[in-house]
């Protein structure tokens, strides 16, 4: 059975320990690549990355950009929004049906 996980800074991933995801949270960004890359060989079909984790390993998110499973999904950390999660979303969508209809 696949599992969803959620990674990022302690502040920003806790919360989602509640509604019984499993948090991983992560202190540097060797540590969240390292994280990234062991639930991706694991039975994990959903990876939440926080967005400031993202956007500082960008070539290790890309890497599974195409594959089935995982689906890594980006949120908004604690500082807020940095929009490159709105912005995959309009990629995928985009490549998806051939036009920007957002």
């Amino acid at each position: 059975m696949y599992k969803i996980a959620v990674l990022g800074d302690k502040d920003s991933v806790l919360g989602f320990k509640a509604l019984g995801l499993d948090v991983f949270p992560v202190e540097s960004m060797e540590e969240a690549r390292r994280t990234l890359h062991a639930l991706a060989k694991r039975d994990y079909a959903v990876i939440y990355l926080t967005e400031q984790a993202a956007a500082q390993m960008k070539a290790d998110v890309d890497r599974y950009k195409d594959a089935v499973t995982p689906a890594i999904i980006l949120i908004p950390g604690t500082e807020g929004s940095l929009g490159i999660g709105m912005a995959n979303v309009k990629s995928a969508v985009e490549r998806a049906v051939g036009a920007d209809i957002l």
